[in-house]
């Protein structure tokens, strides 16, 4: 298990926000816990400096192909990108060096999974350079993929089925647990316990982790299988629980006083 780092972009800047609250119609209601004064690239080559692969860079809406673009500059091959990304300008942004693409709303409609698009990205980037974010909100008790920025339920229950089903696609899974994420209240432990034993590939859990005690909750449920990541509760993001020396410490095994 490891840390793996994020860089989240709303209007053309760094933010944390809690992710439940993220919708067009209702703009008033978005709770943001931080906006840096530094640019994307800034983190990017922070990340690039201490040896953070696999982290993810991910465009919440319109307004932010530039700050995504120049944060892959900065860190090229080191970071995942998503938002907005279909089969017509996959390649172009691993071609602004991207290390994968991470795809989630383009391959559903009405709910519905879109095999023809999941087939047509796998042949247009090849399936180890693909991420699907199969990040859920739970309703009457099962974990439901979300899309359009976590807003649309859709039919699919990420389950052992589900994921296997995936895992013919692509190379890796994001996924957020929507109902938690951002705000650091505690991660979820009831899906990180099936990840955990059922994920059949890379699998990277985001939402709630508070504490660096959430990130050794998180290796114990998950069999030491998933990596995290951590937002809101990170200091470098304003927060509080986390240092981010700790959690680059965390991946050579050390500890930090």
């Amino acid at each position: 298990m490891k840390f793996r780092p994020c860089i989240d972009l709303h209007d053309g800047r760094v933010k944390q926000i809690v992710g439940s609250t993220l919708s067009d119609s209702a703009r008033d209601a978005l709770t943001t816990n931080f906006t840096s004064e530094h640019p994307a690239a800034y983190y990017a080559e922070m990340y690039r400096r201490d040896g953070l692969t696999g982290g993810h860079v991910i465009m919440l809406g319109p307004g932010n192909g530039a700050a995504a673009t120049s944060a892959l500059a900065a860190w090229p091959g080191g970071l995942q990108v998503g938002g907005g990304i279909t089969a017509d300008n996959a390649a172009e942004w691993l071609e602004r060096g991207a290390a994968a693409v991470i795809v989630t709303s383009y391959v559903f409609r009405d709910g519905r999974v879109l095999e023809e698009r999941l087939e047509r990205l796998a042949r247009s980037v090849g399936r180890e350079r693909l991420v699907l974010d199969l990040s859920c909100r739970k309703r009457d008790g099962r974990y439901l993929v979300v899309t359009d920025r976590w807003q649309k339920f859709t039919e699919m229950v990420v389950d052992a089925a589900a994921l296997d089903y995936f895992s013919r696609y692509c190379a890796e899974f994001l996924i957020h647990a929507v109902d938690v994420e951002g705000k650091c209240a505690g991660v979820a432990e009831d899906l990180l316990d099936l990840l955990g034993q059922h994920s059949p590939l890379p699998t990277t859990y985001a939402g709630g982790v508070a504490t660096m005690a959430d990130m050794y909750r998180i290796r114990e449920l998950g069999r030491d299988r998933l990596d995290a990541t951590i937002g809101s509760a990170l200091d470098i993001f304003g927060g509080s629980g986390v240092k981010y020396r700790e959690a680059v410490a965390f991946n050579g095994g050390q500890a930090v006083e």
